[in-house]
């Protein structure tokens, strides 16, 4: 049995941009972990994705990522993806 690698890519982005960049990343597919951080680092949530990730799970979890995105002015999402 071999490990998954997994490379980490952080993007910075304003509050207004959050959700969008969100759902992109969703829909590329390759995705297995995504965190939001304040600007100060300060990780706000952390959520893996997994194959087959549906409407109705993510429904939830972008809400809260536009609660978030209510909340701060900057943020980094740091992406885990599949190599």
């Amino acid at each position: 049995m071999t490990a998954r690698q997994t490379k980490k890519e952080t993007f910075t982005v304003q509050s207004d941009k959050l959700l969008e960049k969100v759902k992109q990343l969703i829909k590329e597919g390759n995705v297995r972990r995504i965190t939001i951080k304040d600007k100060s680092g300060k990780e706000l949530v952390q959520f893996p994705l997994t194959i087959g990730v549906i409407g109705a799970v993510l429904a939830p979890l972008l809400a809260a990522v536009g609660a978030i995105a209510a909340l701060v002015t900057e943020c980094s999402i740091t992406v885990e993806r599949e190599k």
